[in-house]
């Protein structure tokens, strides 16, 4: 069997290259696997952080070829032309926004014509932030692929309304397990930043944008304080304008309070901050899934979440989490003091820990296999 993989991957940075690259290393164990990645993902007006690349990520098993990029017509030609070498049964690419329509449909359409499927891993259908052309853009890429892996219940509902009765399987998220490396404790992790031994943290994580909430949780933080002296680490580069960010921080009373760690981080300092925490904090005003909540349990750390999009789907309520209503301070307010005065931190990481032998890498390759065998192939496949 042939597989290749196009997007995001080493040295490209974030969970989307992690999660690709993961994928692929579980099925190069099974099949002949090929990664095509980009020469330039995003241009300077769609990235408003300060770089794409982790110069540090570790790099996939299986050979990868740069050369796609995101606004060069002719690179999608070639990139077309590098994957009919290949002649793979499945090209296997990650979804998350309509932008990259126009190069992923040029670059694979070419392939279905000659009896190659095409699965989209969908982190989402409707982007978050809607702009002009998403609809255009998506129905182009639904056009050119063939199956989908979905993760939520959100997503399989957008995936019914767009492209009724499409070949899909429902997977789980796998768990970030390559961020537990053993680098830290939590004693060492809270040392290094500088945290109290003995203090009651909450972790907000990942890159901020309006619809990840932090600002709702930075207005519920003085009633948290009032009650509880717990600290809220926020570890993450702002996507959005940091000033009504801060000026919240200092509002619910600044440090000890608050802790800013505003850039990206890099896997070991990943595994400090959630092995620092006590739970996660998700106030998002709206998502599909998240990769944050796979991060937090592959390193045992119990999260709190809004009912929005398919995060609530990823939480046990009462045993690996809290769910609270979205745009409510107060709910989430009381759904933090409430975790610690309960002492609920224990209970819920043994949760955690019997949720983790059902989320791997092994089983969404499997799904993935079993996919583009319902799919049929007209080559490179069994």
């Amino acid at each position: 069997m042939r597989i290749a993989l196009v997007g995001p991957l080493a040295p490209w940075r974030g969970g989307l290259s992690q999660y690709l690259g993961l994928l692929g290393d579980t099925l190069a164990r099974r099949a002949e696997v090929r990664g095509v990645t980009f020469t330039r993902q995003y241009p300077s007006f769609l990235f408003p952080g300060t770089s794409q690349i982790d110069p540090e990520a570790e790099r996939p098993g299986f050979p990868v070829d740069s050369m796609l990029d995101s606004i060069q017509p002719l690179s999608w030609r070639r990139t077309a032309r590098h994957l009919e070498k290949f002649a793979p049964g499945a090209v296997v690419l990650k979804w998350w926004m309509p932008f990259f329509a126009p190069g992923f449909a040029s670059s694979v359409g070419p392939l279905r014509r000659r009896g190659t499927r095409v699965v989209l891993v969908c982190d989402n259908l409707v982007p978050h932030e809607r702009r002009p052309f998403d609809d255009a853009f998506t129905g182009w890429m639904l056009r050119n692929s063939d199956g989908y892996l979905v993760m939520s219940d959100s997503v399989e509902r957008d995936l019914d309304r767009l492209k009724p009765g499409a070949p899909r399987r429902r997977v789980a998220h796998p768990l970030y397990a390559q961020f537990d490396r053993g680098r830290w404790t939590r004693a060492s992790a809270r040392a290094h930043l500088g945290l109290d031994p003995g203090a009651e943290v909450a972790l907000f994580f990942g890159y901020v944008r309006r619809y990840k909430g932090l600002d709702v949780l930075l207005s519920a933080w003085p009633r948290v304080r009032a009650r509880r002296p717990v600290t809220l680490v926020v570890a993450g580069e702002f996507y959005d304008e940091a000033t009504p960010y801060r000026e919240l921080a200092r509002a619910a009373g600044g440090e000890p309070g608050v802790r800013l760690l505003d850039h990206y981080l890099p896997d070991d300092q990943v595994e400090a901050v959630f092995k620092a925490a006590d739970v996660a904090v998700l106030p998002y005003r709206s998502a599909t899934q998240s990769g944050v909540t796979h991060v937090a349990y592959a390193l045992d750390v119990p999260v709190i979440t809004t009912d929005v999009g398919g995060l609530a789907e990823t939480v046990v309520a009462g045993e690996t989490g809290l769910v609270v209503p979205p745009e409510n301070p107060e709910a989430l307010a009381e759904a933090v003091v409430r975790y610690f005065e309960q002492g609920m931190g224990e209970r819920m990481r043994r949760g955690v820990e019997s949720l983790r032998r059902t989320h791997s890498w092994e089983t969404l390759a499997d799904q993935t296999i079993g996919l583009v065998d319902e799919l049929k192939p007209g080559r490179g496949w069994r």
